[in-house]
């Protein structure tokens, strides 16, 4: 037989591989046919813009494997995927088994689908990013990642899981995957005929059938028009094989057979073709699909092959493990055996078991002589005496370990359990027994006495381990009598339990837990223990089942398992099925994965899908296999499966690893209407009202997609564990969930009792009426039950799912009352059902009572359905809640009640409904007011916007689809309003905090209530928060409160902008694209207004990047706008006004950088010296802002006085002339724009309205005191060689209230024998490290926490490039003046060239500066290193330890003066650096092992402490991010160098990587000031500060002219 069956499956199979062959021809032709009367390419420019197409975005990032994070996508989408930042500076290997040949555009019309191999990988190629969404530039394989705007595409066609990871360097990197995860894409469901319908999945209502109450094939049609007749669309089907002799539903005994029970002419058996034509019917005419289980876990302890195929189960032989377990079962059947014979009445255990004494005397019997009899724990043991002796013998022959040695061996001696589990048997490792206890001892004489000695040690450590084993056993054996009584007590006394008295072999104490080739009842304990260890034992197998809160992952019966749960009784066991025992690969059983592989393709075959039973204890290896050979037989193989995991993370594994479709879950356990409604929400679709999505957008991680049953066949009947009133309220809440239903066979028909999938021999009723007779045959009809409203309900979740209804809303009306909504999202179409649930039986003689009345925006279209289910008693006893009389089961058919009818009516007016009393209108919404509701009640409504809502929505539907099929588009018509506009504009529509929306005349930013207040007042500021509102639709959050409580949000973003006479017409066109937010419904506003906010954003930054020269890649955008956000007109901190003689471009507006936000913002705090000029270059000339570097630079020029720039700007007037340092980044940045700019060399001869004609003048007018620039320039650097020291104008607390006297003194110089300019003294701090201290409490008031006097490393690394470059000039006569000179107190003179300068510093920087990596005669102050291998912060300071800290400060010198450092110098200093100052966003001020060093800077810290009081340690630990960029600009400008080019250019993009991460998800959109010890978040820095920005992009600008002087190999 079973060959005939193989052949016959191998001959249907081949009909069916003709079959799909035949059916993709003639898809080919159909799409030949289509793409030949499509429209053609001419008419493409009179089409309509085509949408675009959908894309999902996976991003990437270092260290991340996401197999437990659930990626669902739909067929014909494109997925991304995309570098996070943590990838930049990687060579990245993406890698996917995705089935390449499907993801590719079908450009022959045909071609067949490419073989799923699981192990089998494809390289991705990368393509740059593109603006215009068009597909970018391939790159190749493997790309060195220098930003975000890179991926590779797929397109997804094929259904299934699939894999991806990436590896770096290399493609056959050793290190193994960096990253992984998994993407899941849905299978389209077809049916009708050639399957042109197709069936969603959240369309899907599936009907479960016991396939063993079909009866014979014959009467299956009209069994199974039941489900069709009651709307359903699939049929799921319990295996269809051949079942076992308990004819359990899920004990096959041979998966290769029809069930006999089938055949229903006793000449033909049925087969699988037979099926395949009734299913195949179904799906062509009924239009509905079908699954099958397959179990792959276990088979019917009947089944044939396991005499031949021992080694597929665990077994007594290939699983001695078992063998104490296996003991303990035939102890327990022999104590059955014993009970039903009466053998221990006399000890209080009679033959039915009736009371708990008798369970407490069967614990007495088990604990007190069973067990002990049966000397389990000798299986654990060891014989000591033989070990002892084995030891003694070997112990003469080896010498002695030292007794010292013994003591420092920390190993302990264990047992090691024989491997055949026979008793005694257990060993220990003897070479470590004689380590431990063959050892010297000092008490023993002689020989023999210490061998005497040593072994009785090591006899007592066998007892004490022979103890300990037997301790564990016993502890094992008392939880297995608990679990076995307690299992005992349910069965047989507890009144939910189906309290069973007889104890006899039908009826046993305790269930099987193997499988015997013994009659173990009749042997003794001593002839079953013979029979474990024979090669009879591989028949003594252990059975199937499941674990309470077992780890899914594990094998509960493997080795590693120890065969606890068989042991402690855990295991709640299926009696009549065996354990299948896989293996770990097909070599390791080859029969049994050969057989199952040809169950489940046979199963693929005949059916639409399948259901994997019991997946939870499924080998997760073995049904990949399985799975991967299904879906290569129907590549749209749909699979459901339960779990019962208990966390969502471990059913993504297993989701991510089978690929399965959906997981079943039970509205059942729900205990409250409460419950069931979280569920209906939890496993359905989006909040109602939540944000549009663009196509292209990242993917979300997502629950795995449920079947919401109301029932599943292995459940109770509801009607026993709720109320017969609950069934129709429960089925159509579960019909309102957004995702697949379903409910099974019986529970429609109200059948009051579970149909048992092992118990239940009768067979199903069919359809149709009922007939006349003696003993009619009963029938199903749509007056059966609550069947007429099941289909209604099944019509309404199909046409709900088809029409896109997927935002859910569920509002708990009442303890009882639940309504639900279903919106589609484009039309705003609504569909509410209430359901009046029944958790608990009414009392017979309750009515209906009170509800409150259902509110809703917009108009009611129609009542769908009303529907109630009532006794039919109710007209003339009146008694409509009446429960169930006794019911009498019928002996052939599974028959429900037939005492209650279900009314149901659909379409139903409003004036004639028995819900609604009536209709009223409250402002905009409408009120359905109850009449008084009954248990059990239903009723759906159709609802829809009114007017003047639908018109509103029309509009904005139109520019949001115009907006997602071509995003760069102007549907809103704000181009020409911004065509005009300066970037000083956009730092007004785009940006400005809250001090400068003030200064402006405005109220500040806007306050949400509930959340504070926005980062900016323009556009920026909702948008960061709608970036942290709209990914995960929290439309909770306290935005979406305001937005539907009110316009004040909409109003005020345009509103602001009418102030600004530049930004009217924008405003006007802002308040137009808004305009119909107020007319919709005000659970809508929050997700048009952040589609609409987003594409005036939008547009508004692309305008804004336009300007800057539209940088290529997101993360230079990003910085570049951080120009725009920073530099903004301001007139508390204006810039001194132009000369009037200086020639145009001339400012319109008086624009200044702000150092800082929301710190630095306004007034005298905004601008500072040091500040504008690091970042200048970064900022402005990188960005192609020349003019306002221009500006910049002769608005300072113009404050010189002393030599000396502003520290703070003040508009010029009030400028405060205390730093040293600002003064070199001015002159730094008058070269940088000589260099860069266009007519650069012109800015030295612009004239300079002199503020300050002399130091001690007055503020003169523009013009009155004009200089060329070069003069200015020359004036600065001639009073640094003359020396100057003098005391702040104003000097006390007017100007500053912390520094002390002595502080307002500066001093400026050039020292004569090094070139090196200084300054300052101890009192004061002139350079960027500038803490003031100011705690009267510390004691720290009036103190420099770091005054860096002396000669800064930084500013000599400043005056060596800006000297060296004025001789350069002067050479080539752009520049007057050679030089510079000194007028000494006798009249005589000292004259340097700038060149002669430049060579001075140059010639003694490494001597004053540079700490050798070991001591040697160079060394000034050995006495005062603390670090080598670095270069010294300063030279000469009046503290000189101050000099020998390592800071981060000579990584700027490199980077402005590379020619003053010794490449093996720098490249160890940097290295230094890296080891000890680097920090994940920015470099530490100060080594942490600096006495000093505090790493945390909390500007409010008012204890006494000195070292951080009032943040005096703004500068000795904290982590800054400027200094970053200058180290990784001196990585670069000594790479080649030192050899190191190609892997610094990739490290450098790495330590970018936080960089981007940060400025992409910081709500200011910008770099941060500085960080804690770490990178930990600073309350008190600026989120956004000008310097870090700066240098972020001088950095990018230095990488792209490395790789361009020396191309990598990725280039």
């Amino acid at each position: 037989m079973p060959k005939m069956v193989t052949r016959e499956k191998s001959d249907y199979g081949r009909k069916v591989q003709e079959k799909a062959v035949i059916e993709k021809r003639q898809m080919a032709i159909e799409r030949c046919a289509a793409a030949a009367a499509a429209p053609g390419a001419a008419d493409a420019a009179a089409r309509p813009t085509r949408p675009a197409p959908p894309t999902r975005v996976l991003t990437l990032q270092h260290a991340e494997h996401n197999d437990s994070t659930l990626y669902r996508f739909e067929k014909g989408c494109y997925l991304h995927f995309c570098p996070g930042p943590s990838l930049l500076g990687r060579k990245v290997f993406l890698y996917t088994n995705y089935v390449m040949s499907d993801s590719q555009e079908d450009k022959s019309g045909g071609g067949e689908v490419g073989e799923f191999i699981r192990n089998q990988y494809y390289g991705l190629e990368w393509q740059r990013g593109a603006e215009d969404d068009e597909p970018g530039a391939a790159l190749g394989a493997g790309v060195l990642l220098a930003d975000t705007d890179v991926y590779c595409q797929l397109r997804l066609t094929r259904a299934g899981s699939f894999h991806y990871y990436f590896v770096y360097d290399n493609a056959e990197s050793p290190i193994g995957p960096q990253g992984s995860g998994w993407f899941h894409v849905a299978p389209t469901l077809r049916a009708g005929p050639g399957g042109r319908d197709t069936i969603p999945l959240d369309g899907l209502m599936c009907q479960t059938v016991l396939s063993k109450c079909l009866g014979p094939l014959p009467r299956w049609e009209s069994v199974l028009r039941v489900a069709r007749e009651s709307g359903y669309n699939m049929l799921h089907f319990t295996p269809v094989q051949e079942l076992g002799a308990s004819n359990s539903g899920y004990s096959i005994a041979n998966q290769l057979r029809l069930n006999p029970a089938f055949s229903a002419d006793a000449g033909r058996e049925a087969t699988f073709a037979d099926v395949e034509n009734v299913v195949s019917k179904m799906r062509t005419e009924w239009k509905m699909l079908s699954i099958c289980d397959i179990v792959l876990n276990h088979t019917a302890n009947e089944t044939v092959w396991l005499n031949e195929h021992p080694e597929a189960t665990y077994n007594c032989c290939n699983c001695p493990h078992l063998r104490p377990a296996a003991l303990l079962d035939a102890l327990l059947a022999r104590l059955t055996a014993d009970v039903a014979r009466g053998d221990h009445e006399a000890r209080g255990v009679p033959r039915r078991v009736t009371q708990h004494e008798h369970l407490e005397a069967l614990r007495h019997l088990l604990l007190t002589q069973l067990l002990p009899e049966a000397r389990l724990h000798e299986m654990y043991m060891c014989h000591a005496a033989d070990l002892v002796q084995e030891f003694y013998y070997m112990a003469r022959n080896k010498v002695p370990a030292p007794a010292a040695k013994c003591a420092e061996d920390e190993r302990e001696l264990k047992l090691l359990p024989d491997p055949q589990y026979r008793r005694l048997r257990a060993t220990v490792d003897m070479d470590l027994a004689l380590q431990l206890y063959n050892v010297y001892r000092a008490e023993c004489y002689d020989e023999e006495s210490r061998l005497k000695k040593c072994c009785e040690e090591m006899k007592r450590k066998l007892e004490q381990l022979n103890e300990a084993a037997a301790d564990v056993l016993r502890e094992h054996l008392r939880a297995a009598v608990d679990n076995v009584v307690a299992g005992m007590r349910y069965f047989r006394l507890q009144s939910d339990g189906p309290k069973i008295e007889e104890v006899s072999a039908k009826h046993p104490l305790v269930p099987r837990y193997f499988t015997w080739a013994c009659p173990v009842e009749s042997s003794s304990l001593s002839e079953i223990e013979a029979v474990l260890y024979s090669d009879a034992g591989r028949l003594c197998m252990a059975h199937n089942g499941w674990v309470m809160d077992a780890d899914p992952l594990q094998d509960f019966a493997a080795r590693a398992a120890g065969a606890r749960v068989y042991l402690r009784r855990e295991l709640i066991a299926w009696g009549d099925s065996v354990k299948l025992r896989y293996g770990d690969k097909p070599e390791d059983s080859p029969f049994l994965w050969a057989h199952m592989r040809e169950y489940v393709e046979l199963t693929a075959e005949v059916f639409d899908g399948v259901r994997l039973d019991n997946c939870h204890s499924t080998p997760l290896h073995v049904a990949e296999y399985m799975l991967d050979s299904a879906r290569n037989v129907k590549p749209d193989l749909y699979v459901v499966a339960e779990l019962f995991t208990n966390s969502d993370h471990v059913d993504n594994i297993f989701v991510n690893r089978l690929g399965v479709t959906s997981l079943i879950r039970e509205a059942l356990s729900a205990w409250d209407s409460h419950e069931q409604g979280r569920l209906v929400h939890r496993f359905g679709g989006r909040a109602v009202g939540s944000f549009p999505r663009p196509p292209r957008r990242a993917a979300a991680p997502r629950v795995a997609h449920a079947m919401l049953l109301d029932l599943t066949h292995d459940n109770p009947s509801p009607l026993d564990k709720r109320c017969v009133f609950d069934v129709l309220p429960s089925a159509a809440l579960v019909a309102m969930a957004c995702c697949a239903t379903g409910s099974t066979r019986g529970l429609d028909e109200l059948v009051p009792h579970h149909v048992h999938v092992v118990d239940e021999a009768r067979l199903y009723a069919a359809w149709g009426e009922p007939e006349a007779g003696a003993e009619p045959e009963p029938r199903v009809c749509a007056a059966s039950g609550i069947v007429a409203a099941k289909r209604a309900l099944n019509e309404l979740h199909m046409e709900l799912a088809a029409a896109g209804y997927s935002e859910v809303y569920v509002d708990q009306m009442d303890a009882d009352v639940v309504a639900v909504t279903r919106h589609e999202p484009r039309s705003r179409q609504s569909v509410i059902l209430v359901a009046f649930t029944a958790f608990s039986a009414p009392e017979p003689g309750a009515g209906p009572r009170h509800v409150k009345p259902l509110r809703f925006e917009g108009q009611l279209d129609e009542i769908l359905l009303e529907a109630e289910l009532r006794h039919v008693d109710y007209k003339s006893e009146g008694w409509a809640l009446r429960g169930p009389g006794a019911f009498v089961r019928h002996p052939r058919y599974i028959t429900g009640l037939a005492e209650y009818e279900c009314s149901v009516r659909q379409r139903v007016p409003l004036a004639q409904s028995r819900v609604f009393a009536g209709e009223r209108q409250d402002g905009a919404a409408t009120v359905l007011d109850f009449r008084a509701l009954a248990p059990g009640t239903v009723v759906a409504i159709r609802v829809s916007p009114g007017a003047a809502q639908a018109a509103a929505l029309a509009t904005l539907t139109r520019q949001l689809d115009a907006l997602h099929a071509a995003p760069h588009a102007d549907p809103l018509g704000l181009a020409p309003a911004l065509a005009d506009l300066e970037l000083a504009d956009f730092n007004a529509l785009l940006y400005r905090c809250d001090a400068e929306e003030r200064e402006a005349g405005g109220g500040g930013v806007y306050d949400v209530p509930g959340h504070g207040p926005l980062v900016y007042a323009g556009l920026q500021g909702v948008v960061s928060l709608l970036d942290e509102v709209t990914p995960s639709d929290d439309l909770g959050h306290p935005l979406c409160d305001n937005l539907r409580a009110g316009d004040w949000l909409v109003d005020y973003v345009w509103r602001r902008l009418e102030r600004e006479p530049r930004l009217g017409a924008v405003a006007a066109r802002f308040r137009e694209a808004l305009r119909p937010l107020a007319a919709l419904p005000r659970f809508l506003v929050p997700p048009y207004f952040a589609a609409l906010v987003r594409a005036l954003h939008a547009a508004a930054r692309r305008a804004a990047l336009a300007r800057l020269g539209a940088p290529r890649d997101s993360f230079r955008r990003a910085l570049a706008l951080c120009s725009v956000q920073l530099l903004g007109a301001v007139p508390s901190a204006a810039l001194p006004p132009c000369s009037p003689a200086l020639p145009p471009p001339r400012p319109a507006r008086a624009l200044t950088m702000s150092a800082g936000l929301p710190h630095f913002a306004v007034g005298y705090m905004r601008c500072w010296g040091r500040d504008t000029f690091i970042a200048l270059r970064g900022l402005l000339l990188l960005t192609g802002r020349y003019q306002d570097a221009r500006f910049h630079i002769l608005g300072f020029a113009a404050c010189l006085r002393h030599g000396l720039v502003p520290n703070l700007l003040d508009g010029g007037r009030n400028a405060r002339f205390n730093c040293r340092d600002a003064v070199w980044w001015w002159l730094q940045s008058v070269k940088q724009y000589c260099n860069e700019a266009p007519q650069g060399p012109a800015l030295l001869a612009e004239p300079v309205a002199r503020l300050f004609p002399k130091d001690d003048a007055e503020p003169a007018p523009p013009g009155a005191a004009d200089q060329p620039l070069h003069d200015v320039v020359q004036e600065a650097l001639d009073v640094h060689f003359q020396g100057l020291v003098f005391r702040e104008r104003n000097a006390g607390r007017a100007i500053d209230a912390h520094m002390s006297d002595k502080g307002f003194n500066v001093q400026i110089g050039v020292d004569p024998e090094t070139g090196f300019p200084f300054g300052g003294n101890d009192a004061n701090c002139g350079t960027w490290m500038d803490k003031m201290g100011s705690s009267e409490t510390a004691g720290n008031r009036g103190k420099p926490a770091t005054p860096r006097d002396g000669s800064a490393v930084e500013l000599v690394g400043l005056a060596y490039s800006v000297v060296s470059w004025l001789a350069a000039q002067h050479r080539a006569g752009r520049y007057p003046y050679p030089g510079v000179v000194r007028r000494h107190r006798d009249g005589s003179l000292t004259s340097w060239t700038f060149a002669q300068w430049a060579e001075r510093i140059r010639q003694n920087f490494e001597r004053y500066f540079w700490i050798p990596p070991a001591p040697s005669a160079a060394d000034l102050r050995p006495d005062l290193v603390h670090r080598r291998a670095i270069y010294k912060d300063s030279h000469g300071a009046s503290r000189p330890w101050a000099d020998y800290q390592l800071r981060c400060n000579f990584p700027i010198a490199m980077t402005v003066a590379p020619e003053l450092f010794d490449p093996r110098h720098a490249w160890l200093a940097l290295d230094s650096v890296e080891r000890l100052l680097l920090g994940p966003l920015g470099v530490k001020t100060l080594d942490p092992a600096d006495w000093a060093y505090r790493g945390d800077y909390d500007n409010s810290n008012n204890s006494d402490d000195p070292s951080v009081a009032h943040g005096f340690n703004y500068h000795q630990g904290p982590e800054w991010l400027w200094p970053l960029g200058f180290y990784l600009r001196a990585r670069l400008a000594f790479a080649h160098e030192c050899g190191k080019h190609a892997r610094t250019v990739a490290s450098v993009y790495a330590a970018l990587a936080p960089l981007l991460a940060e400025i992409h998800a910081s709500p200011w959109r910008g770099l941060p000031e500085l960080s804690n010890a770490g990178g930990a978040y600073c309350a008190d820095s600026c989120r956004s500060q000008a310097w870090s920005a700066g240098v972020a992009l001088e950095v990018l600008a230095d990488l792209d002219a490395a790789r361009r002087a020396r191309p990598l190999a990725a280039d």
